[in-house]
């Protein structure tokens, strides 16, 4: 996914993150500074629902508006067909050791 947040503030008339961050504070989310970086240069690791809701209620916008879903990022990620065959085919069971008894 790819986060859309400076897009959606440049169509709000913020261009600038300490601004983002002034206005979410007004809406009552205090965001460190560390953490508005993050959002705003696109970067963000993780960001809680009840953030999200802020920020699209100081957007005025939905949540698709600010994650977009990149397909082919995921496609790439799947592995290769042959790549499959050859891991499934060094799987194998160890024959000839025993376990030992559990304790009574």
């Amino acid at each position: 996914m790819r986060w859309n947040l400076r897009m959606k503030a440049a169509e709000r008339g913020i261009w600038k993150s300490t601004e983002m961050r002034r206005r979410l504070a007004d809406a009552g989310l205090e965001i460190s500074a560390g953490k508005m970086s993050a959002l705003w240069t696109g970067t963000p690791t993780t960001i809680r629902l009840d953030d999200l809701d802020v920020i699209c209620a100081v957007l005025a916008c939905e949540p698709t508006e600010l994650l977009i879903r990149e397909p082919e990022k995921v496609a790439a990620r799947k592995p290769a067909p042959a790549e499959t065959a050859a891991v499934s085919a060094t799987v194998a069971p160890r024959w000839g050791q025993h376990r030992t008894v559990p304790p009574a």
